[in-house]
């Protein structure tokens, strides 16, 4: 049994596939296969069954998994606490965020931040909430940018970034002029939501559930680019985060609307697992997080959310 070995059997087991396994690891697929197959000869166990057209871990499987990931997470903090001694002149940090934050919050806090630790390199997954859970679970990644940690697995969140939800509509809608929108009237509309499940949506159905009103959706999207798109194209009005709407509320392609409840505030949370060993690295970032995103975001021309308790 090799480090090698595991390391691709997991690979396998997270996606639930051979090839693309061979994907991620930059390996041929008959490759993945034969150091699968040398792991259970030395084993004496079977790890993978075949299920219709996808293949699931058997129970031999899942009991390695758990070992696996242990022992690769231990050799990711041996290897990380070597390069400590380097002091912060040089590391990696692996981190995941949900898309609206990987995509409009954090590329200006990376920048800024490597150019105060230019030897550390940080691999940014940008990935919708669940995945994002998943990685905090399988303790793939250091650090993840939510905005709902996950209650079921045990972590440590600190929120970092205030944010806001409003509600936006195409400036030729009828309600773009409306002064008090009451939540009865806005329900009435048809909304671009984003996918069941991402942050913004599970704040979107929560603010309507506790209002008592169904949200009326017309189109379903899982990107915010899109999901923008549509309703500067009068498809319907859509709950976005402010942070995503820098560009187009500039350019006046989407106003927001004065509703009553709304904005709904919310907070930016850094995350990792309550048990995770954190690189020296991995805390200089968490640490600028904390006292420097809002100075850098400030510094870029982003308006930024009032202060104050999220209201959700």
């Amino acid at each position: 049994m090799t480090f090698h070995q595991l390391r691709i059997f997991l690979a396998v087991a997270r996606h639930g596939s051979y090839s693309r396994a061979a994907e991620e690891l930059l390996l041929t697929q008959p490759a993945v296969s034969a150091q699968v197959r040398e792991l259970e000869r030395a084993l004496d166990a079977t790890f993978f069954e075949r299920v219709g057209r996808t293949i699931a871990l058997t129970e031999a499987g899942k009991e390695l998994q758990a070992y696996a990931e242990r022992i690769c997470a231990l050799i990711d903090e041996a290897r990380l606490a070597m390069e400590e001694l380097d002091g912060l002149k040089r590391g990696r940090i692996a981190v995941a965020a949900v898309s609206t934050a990987g995509a409009y919050v954090l590329p200006s806090l990376l920048g800024a931040f490597q150019k105060r630790y230019p030897g550390i390199s940080i691999n940014l997954e940008v990935t919708n909430r669940a995945l994002a859970r998943d990685r905090l679970l399988h303790n793939e990644v250091d650090l993840v940018v939510m905005g709902r940690p996950p209650e079921e697995v045990p972590h440590v969140a600190e929120p970092f970034l205030a944010d806001e939800i409003v509600v936006v509509a195409a400036p030729s809608h009828p309600l773009a002029t409306a002064k008090r929108i009451s939540v009865d009237h806005l329900a009435r509309e048809v909304f671009i939501a984003r996918e069941v499940g991402s942050g913004t949506r599970l704040n979107t159905d929560e603010f309507f559930r506790q209002q008592g009103v169904k949200l009326r959706v017309g189109l379903e999207l899982g990107d915010n680019s899109a999901v923008k798109e549509a309703v500067a194209a009068g498809l319907g009005i859509a709950l976005l985060s402010r942070h995503v709407l820098r560009m187009e509320l500039t350019l006046k392609r989407l106003v927001v609307l004065d509703v009553q409840g709304l904005p709904l505030r919310r907070q930016w949370f850094v995350v990792h697992r309550e048990d995770k060993h954190l690189s020296r690295a991995a805390i200089a970032f968490k640490a600028f997080l904390l006292t420097s995103a809002e100075a850098v975001l400030a510094s870029t021309g982003r308006p930024q959310p009032p202060k104050g308790r999220p209201r959700h």
